[in-house]
């Protein structure tokens, strides 16, 4: 039995399956954290919140890297840790500098602080002539306009080290690019209470569905357990609408995909541990997105699970505990598996979400949950507003998307008036 310290957590899905997964595997685990209220305020149950499960809950300001270290190392020193990890983007940086720290297993410092900011991805991916759009970054207005006029428009502003597709916008002009500047600007500091790097990245615009690879990195080499199909919407927007495993592509295009992933993981230096690959399928052919060095979020890893039994989750804290992680897919009668998240139409108080009946019936609806009255929607603008989603499993076809997908839009939300 190991035990591993958790640094931080997201308070979604995996908030719940990585505490399950460490559980489930025979280990243990501390959590430390800035601000236990955090997660207790975003409880995603009326249960005791999964991250109570932790045989210890430590406080400690995880968001100041020249202190935090040698604070892990005397904790270490009274409860011993074999292994470190997170789920959190915004703290994989800090967990790669405690493994280093305290010579436990990981990926470089350099190799996630590469991967945890866009433009030094990009830079990684260009250097290593590996497909993606063309792209520069400004720290000014002035900065912006000129980088804008270089790529011509339309173009994609990014934030370098947001999540979730925060700030992620299409931009048609200069007009359009100056809204998604002044918007960034205003955002200095992110929900975690780190202050943000204040550049900009502006990327051509690719066209052509989005998948994802899942791989994991051991022993020298990155091994792909599948592609992921990705439904996006609330243009200009970039919000992920649904997911579904394994996409429904021609073996050759899946073949591409998959060497691409596994060139931009090595590209970044990523030797150890489950990452989540995004790409879009461009007429040209795949071209990269971003590398994210820890399992999907947004259920990915759940559809995943039911459809090849690899449970990433788990594999992420064996890999934090240096074990060898087992990627032989199993039978679990399970031919596609699809998530469809609920989008608020705007921002407002809801009064109710109809159309539930049907879900708590339908056998192959594995998963499911909607806000409940009164709670507050956000403007539709990343994947942190969802209003509800719905699992489904098909154990025939492979047609789980268009289940999942037909079912939420078969979903109501009426708003207070």
């Amino acid at each position: 039995m190991a035990h591993l310290l958790m640094i931080e957590s997201w308070v979604g899905a995996m908030s719940t399956l990585l505490p399950r997964a460490i559980r489930d595997a025979g280990h243990r685990f501390t959590f430390l954290t800035r601000d236990l209220h955090h997660y207790l305020r975003a409880s995603p149950s009326p249960r005791a919140h999964p991250l109570l499960a932790a045989d210890h809950v430590v406080t400690a300001e995880t968001n100041d890297l020249t202190k935090l270290p040698a604070q892990v190392e005397r904790l270490h020193g009274a409860l011993g840790f074999d292994g470190v990890l997170t789920s959190c983007d915004y703290y994989l940086p800090a967990v790669a500098e405690v493994a280093a720290r305290l010579d436990l297993p990981g990926p470089s410092p350099e190799s996630i602080r590469r991967a945890c900011r866009k433009d030094l991805a990009r830079a990684a991916f260009w250097e290593a002539g590996l497909p993606g759009p063309r792209f520069s970054t400004a720290a000014s207005w002035e900065e912006a306009v000129a980088a804008a006029n270089g790529l011509g428009y339309p173009l994609v502003v990014k934030p370098v080290d947001l999540c979730a597709g925060m700030y992620v916008r299409k931009v048609q002009d200069q007009a359009e690019l100056r809204t998604a500047f002044l918007d960034l600007e205003g955002f200095p500091v992110n929900a975690r209470g780190q202050r943000r790097v204040p550049i900009v990245l502006l990327e051509q615009l690719l066209t052509g569905p989005e998948v994802s690879v899942e791989t994991v990195g051991f022993g020298g080499e990155v091994h792909v357990v599948g592609v992921t199909g990705k439904s996006l919407g609330g243009e200009p927007w970039f919000v992920e609408s649904g997911h579904v495993f394994p996409a429904a592509l021609d073996p050759g295009l899946v073949r591409q995909a998959e060497q691409t992933a596994v060139a931009a993981v090595k590209a970044l230096g990523l030797e150890l541990g489950v990452a989540h690959t995004e790409l879009r399928l461009t007429p040209a052919g795949p071209a990269l997105i971003e590398v994210n060095p820890r399992p999907a979020g947004n259920q990915i890893t759940e559809l995943v699970r039911r459809v090849t039994g690899i449970d990433l989750p788990m594999i992420h804290a064996g890999l934090a505990a240096g074990e060898r992680p087992v990627l032989t897919p199993a039978e679990t009668g399970v031919r596609s598996a699809a998530v469809a998240f609920l989008l608020p139409e705007r921002a407002g108080r809801i009064a109710a979400v109809h159309g539930t009946g049907e879900l708590a019936a339908a056998p192959d609806v594995v998963d499911w949950s909607v806000r409940p009255a009164g709670h507050q929607a956000g403007e539709p603008t990343s994947n942190n507003g969802y209003l509800g989603h719905v699992m489904v499993t098909d154990l025939v076809g492979g047609d789980a998307g268009t289940r999942a997908e037909a079912l939420v839009a078969a979903l109501k939300v009426e708003y207070e008036r």
